[in-house]
């Protein structure tokens, strides 16, 4: 464990929509630069399918912040185990995303989970992604990164993921599931879904995933001294 003041470690912070390819880019940066990688929204799906499991009424805040803060969760390479259960595809379902954001809409929820996600902040660095990463959990971070792409293409891309997963799913229907999440992400009280002043912007739109990995390197070699 470091000894390191936590400010001085260092953050690359990115926010976005669901399916702009954050998840993926943070994925791929956080290996390349040897940092550790949080995605913050498995913390939110985790609280989401936890109160469901204990029969907690998704829009009771109250007993969601509490599962929130009682969360018994583990984290590995390639699995998620919730009260010693592997939920890695329980959390991965589109009713999970849906369930994640009207969860994460709850100013108590959120408040349950910000001093968690900062635990993520140890050396060498940290690579996350969310909604309000840059804003809310690392202000301080040395680079902030807002990654978008058009609802088209992240319905595309989510349409795909479903199908390679065996699931039913059709685009239209994916198209209109986004642009719902958009507008509650982006209209909610609490750390809503905004570009800051001070973070780049990178459309992933018309880019493929290894250029935009490229990109945000190329950023975090100009920005982050350590590198």
């Amino acid at each position: 464990m470091t000894t390191l003041p936590t400010a001085t470690i260092p953050v690359i912070a990115i926010d976005g929509p669901t399916a702009s390819g954050k998840g993926t880019v943070a994925q791929r940066v956080a290996t390349a630069l040897g940092f550790h990688y949080l995605d913050s929204g498995a913390l939110y799906r985790l609280t989401a399918l936890a109160a469901l499991k204990q029969g907690v009424d998704l829009n009771d805040e109250n007993r969601v912040a509490e599962v929130a803060r009682s969360l018994n969760l583990q984290f590995f390479a390639d699995k998620v185990i919730l009260d010693g259960e592997d939920v890695s595809e329980q959390i991965r379902t589109e009713s999970a995303s849906q369930n994640a954001s009207r969860v994460a809409a709850f100013p108590t929820v959120r408040s349950a989970l910000t001093e968690r996600q900062r635990a993520f902040r140890v050396a060498p660095g940290l690579v996350c992604d969310g909604r309000d990463m840059a804003s809310v959990i690392f202000p301080d971070a040395q680079l902030k990164i807002f990654l978008t792409a058009s609802v088209e293409a992240r319905a595309e891309r989510r349409t795909n993921q479903l199908k390679q997963k065996g699931n039913s799913a059709i685009l239209a229907d994916v198209v209109k599931e986004l642009r719902t999440r958009d507008e509650r992400d982006s209209n909610r009280q609490v750390a809503p879904l905004r570009k800051l002043d001070d973070a780049y912007l990178l459309d992933t739109t018309e880019i493929s995933a290894d250029s935009a990995v490229e990109q945000v390197l190329d950023w975090a070699k100009d920005t982050i001294q350590s590198l």
